[in-house]
C-alpha cells in the first residue's frame, strides 16, 4: 500500500516545518511507503522557502505552488489529483488532528468503506484543546444547515482530516467545484450522490490558533456555497 498525504498551505511559515517532520517521522516508524504533497496556495510569507528547505531533508516531499491564492479546496483538489497513493489523506497544515489518527481511518478503508472522515463531534471524539465558544456555536449551526439543505447526516463535515481509497478520491475531486472552505461539504455531497460508503470516525483534536477562517465573512460565503452546491451543480451519476 502506498499512501499520499496532501496538505494545503497558505502563510504557514510558523508551523509547516514541524508538521512535516512529525508526519515524516510517524509514517516512517509505521513502515508506510508514502509521499507528502504540499500545495502552497500563493503564500506571501516564507512558506515556500521553508518547503524548498525541507525538500532536502524529506526525500518524499513533493511541493506544488499556486501562482496566486485560490483557496483551500482548490489546493487540496490539486494535490489529490496529482497524488499517486492507493490511499489518499488530506490533513491541515497545523496537524490539529495528529497524524497518528490516520490508523483509525485506514482501518475502515480496509473494512469495506471507500472514504473515512475524522470527526470532532462524535460522542467518543476527544477534544484536547477547544475552540472559542463562538466558533463552536457557528460550527454547530453550519452543520445543521448542511443537514437541512443537503441531507448530509454527519456530526462534523468540516474536520480537515479525511481519507480516501484512490478511486474514490479521484471520482470525488474530479467533480469538485468549490475552491474555498466549503469544499469538504461538496466532497461529501458528491460522495453521497455517487453512492460511496463513508465512515465517520471519532478522533483526537487540538485547536490551533491562527485559523484562516474569518468568522463573519467566511461563514456567509460558506452558507452561499452550500446553496450553490444544492441548486447549482449537476449531480454525478451513481456508480454501477
Amino acid at each position: 500500500m502506498y499512501l499520499s498525504v496532501v496538505i494545503a498551505a497558505y502563510n504557514e511559515e510558523g508551523r509547516i516545518g514541524d508538521s512535516l517532520i512529525k508526519t515524516d517521522d510517524y509514517l516512517k516508524k509505521r513502515g508506510f511507503d508514502f509521499e507528502i504533497i504540499v500545495v502552497d496556495d500563493g503564500s506571501s510569507d516564507k512558506t515556500l522557502d521553508l518547503l524548498e528547505k525541507y525538500s532536502y531533508k524529506i526525500t518524499n516531499l513533493v511541493v506544488f505552488k499556486n501562482k496566486k491564492n485560490h483557496g483551500k479546496g482548490y489546493s487540496v483538489k490539486k494535490g489529490i489529483l496529482k497524488s499517486k497513493g492507493d490511499i489518499v489523506l488530506f490533513t491541515d497544515a497545523d496537524l490539529s488532528t495528529p497524524i497518528e489518527e490516520i490508523d483509525k481511518l485506514i482501518y475502515w478503508l480496509n473494512n469495506g468503506y471507500q472514504i473515512a472522515i475524522g470527526s470532532r463531534a462524535m460522542p467518543d471524539s476527544q477534544i484536547k484543546i477547544y475552540q472559542a465558544w463562538y466558533r463552536q456555536f457557528m460550527g454547530m449551526s453550519f452543520n445543521k444547515i448542511i443537514k437541512l439543505i443537503l441531507g448530509l447526516d454527519y456530526y462534523d463535515t468540516q474536520c480537515g482530516f479525511k481519507c480516501f481509497q484512490r478511486d474514490a478520491a479521484l471520482e470525488v475531486f474530479k467533480e469538485l467545484n468549490t475552491c474555498r472552505f466549503s469544499f469538504d461539504v461538496e466532497a461529501l455531497y458528491i460522495a453521497k450522490n455517487l453512492g460511496l460508503k463513508v465512515k465517520e470516525v471519532p478522533i483526537s483534536w487540538y485547536n490551533s490558533e491562527g485559523s484562516k477562517v474569518r468568522l463573519i465573512r467566511d461563514s456567509s460565503k460558506m452558507f452561499l456555497d452550500v446553496l450553490q452546491i444544492r441548486v447549482g451543480r449537476v449531480k454525478p451519476k451513481k456508480r454501477d
